[in-house]
């Protein structure tokens, strides 16, 4: 059974930055798919980006792109997400998730993905 710990969250103001952690255990990083998911109350989880961890290929949900960093580090078996440019709409609690095989590097479905981290959470105030 894969496990997956986050960390990193905590609140901040807008326009700050944060670097969320994904530790993986029992599991092969470096020939898999991990994603980043988030939730705000009353909402439906958000897939934000997501990274093939074998060919180092990544997406990321257009409300992210180009403030949000995915990034992986093998021998590590940890996965990371660089946020910048912090709004107060990116306010919630932010999953990793992990899946064995392929990675599909588009619109990220929570479905697609089985293992999952307990959740960190991310406040930006105004």
């Amino acid at each position: 059974q894969v496990q997956l710990v986050e960390s990193g969250g905590g609140s901040v103001q807008a326009g700050g930055s944060l670097r969320l952690s994904c530790v993986a255990s029992r599991y092969t990083f470096s020939r898999n798919c991990m994603a980043w998911f988030r939730q705000a109350p009353g909402k439906e989880r958000e897939g934000v980006a997501i990274i093939d961890t074998g060919s180092g290929g990544t997406y990321y949900a257009a409300s992210v792109q180009g403030r949000f960093t995915i990034s992986q580090d093998n021998a590590k078996n940890t996965g990371y997400l660089q946020m910048n440019s912090l709004r107060p709409q990116d306010t919630g609690t932010y999953f990793c998730a992990a899946r064995a095989g392929w990675c599909y590097l588009g619109p990220i479905n929570a479905a697609d993905f089985g293992s999952w981290g307990q959740g960190t959470q991310v406040t930006v105030s105004s």
